[in-house]
């Protein structure tokens, strides 16, 4: 009696064991999108073999070089639990703005270009300062920030394209560095992996998934979780600046229309991704995924000939699906598995109060 309790034990515990595992693996959000973006491909390839040409390729990596380089940041930010829908219109901005200090002032292109990032980290501090200390809720903010955006854009350049800027600036955005592509993608790639060493790595990235996981425990611990959240705002309005002076570059002028529907592309990319809309969990490596593969939706569905009405379509679809599997998955597996919170993290040292 007692060998046959113990084997009913030993079999409890391995699938006890095992379903904690299973459990883990879920909870991950990266390995589901992976496991996404991989179906996608084969399917578009089986569908259309020119999907995975050396040009169709370069395409999609191209764009998600600019729209990547936002995502890190936005990452960042909806790990602080905030968002910003206004990253297109700051990425547009930041842009034209850069274009009329080299043209209109002439100044010199370093300081031209440092003025657009100042830019994009203004708009970035001025919404998280409303977000935090007036208490405004993020979309509403972020939204109102949007139409300024897009207004201040026609009034800067009265509705007509900034140009011509100086020949720098179109050898930057006509480089070939790596693969067909230029500098853009070098610095999404260095910028992707210095933000998932900190998200992961450090105890700011710790405190960062505690302010968003868990901000009255976080606070509690001594974490200052608005300057987090400011100084997220600040990240993603900065990375929307040059995301946009890229473009600037590729188009060899400061034109209205940049960054125009970024802000969508972005929060669906880094929301399939498993980035939570809620804060305090996903990965870089998630969103950076997630955008990748609604790049890879968007290309493949043009390759094989869908209307273009159907992309946005598609697109919309996967996002539902994903913010409902990134809800379900917080219900019943993470809340499930009985595992630390990411707001545990906030307890090394480096968090005390000061």
């Amino acid at each position: 009696m007692e060998r046959t309790v113990e084997r009913d034990s030993g079999f409890e515990g391995s699938g006890r064991a095992l379903r904690d595992r299973l459990t883990r693996l879920v909870a991950v959000g990266e390995v589901g999108v992976l496991l996404a973006l991989i179906v996608l491909v084969a399917f578009f390839y089986m569908m259309e073999p020119a999907f995975l040409s050396e040009r169709n390729i370069r395409a999609i990596l191209r764009v998600v070089s600019f729209i990547g380089i936002i995502a890190i940041g936005q990452t960042i930010l909806l790990v602080c639990g905030e968002f910003d829908l206004s990253v297109g219109a700051v990425a547009g901005l930041s842009a034209v703005c850069s274009a009329k200090l080299m043209t209109a002032l002439a100044l010199p292109v370093p300081l031209a270009l440092l003025g657009g990032v100042m830019v994009g980290a203004g708009v970035g501090l001025v919404n998280g300062l409303v977000v935090v200390k007036l208490k405004i809720p993020a979309f509403i903010q972020t939204l109102g920030m949007l139409f300024i955006g897009q207004g201040l854009i026609q009034v800067v350049t009265n509705g007509y394209p900034v140009y011509p800027l100086p020949p720098i600036i179109s050898d930057i955005g006509y480089a070939s560095i790596i693969f067909g592509l230029g500098w853009s993608f070098v610095f999404f790639v260095i910028a992707a992996l210095g933000a998932d060493f900190v998200l992961r790595r450090t105890v700011l990235g710790r405190n960062m998934y505690a302010t968003g996981g868990n901000p009255e425990v976080a606070r509690l611990v001594g974490i200052d979780t608005n300057r987090y959240k400011i100084g997220a705002f600040m990240t993603v309005g900065a990375l929307a600046a040059i995301a946009g002076m890229f473009v600037m570059a590729d188009l060899a002028s400061g034109t209205t229309s940049i960054g125009s529907g970024w802000e969508l592309n972005v929060i669906a990319g880094v929301v399939v991704g498993g980035v939570s809309l809620f804060g305090g969990a996903g990965t870089m490596a998630g969103g950076l995924i997630g955008v990748l593969l609604l790049q890879v939706v968007t290309s493949g569905l043009v390759v094989v000939g869908v209307n273009a009405n159907w992309q946005q379509i598609a697109v919309g679809v996967i996002m539902v699906m994903a913010v409902g599997l990134d809800i379900l998955r917080r219900r019943f597996f993470i809340a499930g598995s009985g595992g630390a919170q990411p707001v545990a993290a906030s307890t090394e040292p480096a968090a005390k109060p000061s």
